[in-house]
């Protein structure tokens, strides 16, 4: 499949985590090794297995932060000048804030392994695909996952990194749906875009 060609909104878009406890961030980060961690959709309550290639989707998702590389500009004061100068200086790494309408059952800690992990201080591996249309998988388990039957359907933005799940914190609403704040850190570098070539 190509990347998207047109405009559009991100309306499918997707942020799925790697399930599979062995994970690292390949030696070659090229897409087909990112796609190797997510090739099969599991459940929420799944518990973790060392599996190959088992993911999960962070659902019901409100909003996305910015994707991509921060950029690694310093203002600069400059004596006598009207204007400060930029300079080129190092990024710091984003902090990765994900709004989800929040359901309590999906993240309680006693049967759900996505709430287990908050705060678990482990690394996971982590893909944001940006979708305008709806990918054309045979089952619902097959939509997001990384063969042709999946994602492979419609044009695709893929990026992958390392991170961990740091924070959860809920936001209780009297007149609309209760939200939460997914906090992850970043603990690599972005990859991609890349897209799926069935």
């Amino acid at each position: 499949m190509t990347h998207i060609s047109s405009i559009g909104a991100g309306l499918y878009s997707d942020l799925s985590v790697c399930r599979d406890p062995s994970f690292a961030v390949p030696a070659t980060p090229s897409a087909a090794n990112w796609a190797t961690f997510f090739a099969t959709e599991i459940a929420y309550s799944a518990a973790n297995t060392a599996t190959v290639g088992e993911f999960t989707r962070i659902l019901n998702v409100r909003e996305f932060p910015q994707m991509g590389v921060p950029p690694n500009i310093v203002n600069v004061p400059t004596f006598g000048s009207k204007t400060s100068r930029q300079v080129q200086g190092q990024a710091d790494a984003p902090t990765f804030e994900v709004t989800l309408n929040y359901v309590p059952e999906l993240w309680q800690k006693a049967t759900n392994q996505l709430g287990v992990m908050v705060g678990d201080g482990n690394l996971y591996g982590f893909r944001f695909a940006l979708l305008n249309a709806d990918s054309l998988g045979g089952t619902a388990a097959t939509k997001y996952a990384t063969v042709a039957a999946g994602l492979g359907t419609v044009a695709n933005s893929l990026y992958y990194w390392a991170g961990k799940l740091e924070a959860l914190q809920i936001n209780p609403q009297l007149t609309d749906a209760n939200t939460a704040v997914l906090t992850i850190s970043i603990q690599s570098d972005f990859y991609g875009a890349f897209t799926i070539d069935p």
